[in-house]
């Protein structure tokens, strides 16, 4: 997001992410940062599935 905005690491940080939090687009969980249903929709984008490709599963489970 920085590179598209030509905005600092800090701003994006200190103001962006926290506008996308409150207005419920993204997500802040253990493993990062993701977007939610609602930024989805608003993007007119499908969700992602596991079926995703390039995406595995967890503790070896196999790419499907």
């Amino acid at each position: 997001i920085g590179a598209a905005l030509s905005e600092p690491r800090d701003a994006i940080e200190d103001i962006i992410e926290p506008y996308l939090i409150q207005r419920g687009f993204v997500q802040r969980t253990p493993r990062g940062r993701v977007l939610t249903r609602h930024a989805y929709r608003h993007m007119q984008m499908p969700e992602p599935t596991r079926e995703t490709p390039g995406q595995f599963g967890f503790f070896g489970d196999e790419e499907p």
